[in-house]
């Protein structure tokens, strides 16, 4: 069995814990049945000490298929990971989805892509991030008793495409999370709102002329981008080259720029000429989520 997950970008600015979309980005995990547990890694986090002795994807594997097959049969698993940690796509979100969904798969068990996110909760209490991973396009989601949610998903067109920056240093969620001010004022919390349902309705209408207002943020954005102020220019020159939005991705330090698909080459290059440390990537968007082929 094969599955692939997209990487995902989430919040999109003023959509905190609640908006993402994910990207053409993806990992590929092989499981095959084997006479003892095995794992090897290509890409992203191949050389990581940890990832083989204590792998995220593998324990949340068998914490459901012994769950639903009542034994711990034996498997390889050979994983080809292109979305880099620690960066704001989703990595995180990435292994949570695949490993559930494999899990079912593999113990030959039907769940609906509602109950995986559903199950994914218990991993990843908000849902920007996996809910993109289950249904691909853009979603909006909210959680409702810290056990279901309910997500509205558009697919995104094909002549739309995400440049990606994504820096050479990392930034942690957990850090970039404490810095954020446990109260805000109520000026802030309604510019919030506004602006996530006009940016929410204007993805399903496709009206990209007004992202780029809508994607302002006051909540969390300019925290995190303190902590690595390269980022403003980032922001500053995506906007100055066609980008139609251009936020952090998750907590960073990944930044998400929107552009039709014949600017997103001219962008990209201006990018590079100005962060050369930095890669920039043109990717088109993952409408699906998570695929399993046999």
């Amino acid at each position: 069995m094969i599955i692939k997950v997209p990487a995902t970008s989430a919040n999109l600015g003023p959509g905190f814990d609640s908006l993402g979309l994910a990207l053409s980005l993806e990992n590929e995990i092989t499981i095959k049945p084997s006479d003892f547990i095995s794992i090897s890694v290509k890409g992203e986090g191949a050389h990581k000490p940890g990832i083989k002795t204590n792998n995220q994807f593998v324990n949340i594997f068998y914490n459901f298929y012994v769950k639903l097959i009542g034994r711990r049969d034996n498997f390889r698993f050979e994983f080809n990971n292109k979305i880099p940690f620690s960066r704001g796509l989703g990595s995180s979100s990435a292994v949570i989805v695949s490993a559930i969904a494999a899990a079912y798969e593999m113990a030959e068990v039907s769940l609906s892509r509602e109950a995986i996110l559903d199950k994914a909760l218990f991993y990843e209490s908000h849902p920007d991030n996996i809910a993109p991973a289950v249904h691909g396009g853009f979603t909006a989601s909210l959680v409702v008793k810290n056990e279901h949610v309910y997500t509205q998903k558009k697919e995104l067109p094909s002549y739309l495409r995400a440049v990606m920056v994504i820096p050479n240093k990392s930034m942690s969620t957990a850090k970039s999370r404490a810095k954020m001010a446990r109260n805000i004022s109520m000026q802030k919390a309604v510019f919030n709102l506004t602006h996530a349902a006009v940016l929410t309705a204007a993805f399903f209408k496709e009206d990209w002329s007004v992202l780029r207002v809508a994607s302002e943020d006051k909540m969390h954005q300019n925290l995190r981008m303190n902590g690595m102020r390269e980022l403003y220019q980032v922001q500053k020159t995506a906007l100055l080259n066609g980008a139609l939005m251009s936020t952090l991705s998750g907590s960073g330090s990944s930044f998400f720029n929107l552009a039709y698909e014949d600017d997103a080459p001219l962008m990209r290059e201006r990018l590079l000429q100005e962060f050369p440390k930095f890669r920039v990537e043109v990717y088109d968007f993952n409408n699906s989520g998570y695929l399993i082929e046999k």
